[in-house]
């Protein structure tokens, strides 16, 4: 297993890919990823069953939590509770986010009324 992560080469992997959700890490209770979207984009995910927290590298964006919005911008740090809806808009820069999950994405129902 690898202990270590190169931030600045897993951006640019991610930038380069077709694909907006690059995973790193994943162990049980927790995993991790680089998620990029290009300025004017879509962002098409819905509520995960993990809680989440974003950390952007690079971009600026609003991100939708519920009917609340907050400032994406390089340094900020987001908190996403799980089954939330939320999502960005207005991606004026493109947009590179550190992602952790906790537990592993995937590993809890996504619905509301589903138990944690």
């Amino acid at each position: 297993m690898e202990w270590t992560f190169d931030m600045k080469r897993l951006a640019a992997q991610a930038e380069k890919s077709q694909e907006p959700w690059q995973e790193f890490l994943r162990v049980p209770d927790l995993s991790a990823g680089i998620y990029h979207l290009k300025a004017g984009a879509t962002d098409a995910q819905t509520p995960h069953g993990e809680d989440e927290v974003y950390y952007c590298l690079a971009g600026k964006a609003r991100l939708r939590v519920g009917r609340e919005q907050f400032d994406v911008a390089p340094g900020r740090l987001l908190f996403v509770p799980a089954r939330e809806d939320h999502r960005f808009e207005r991606i004026t820069e493109d947009l590179t986010l550190l992602v952790i999950f906790g537990p592993a994405e995937g590993s809890r129902p996504d619905r509301r009324d589903d138990p944690a």
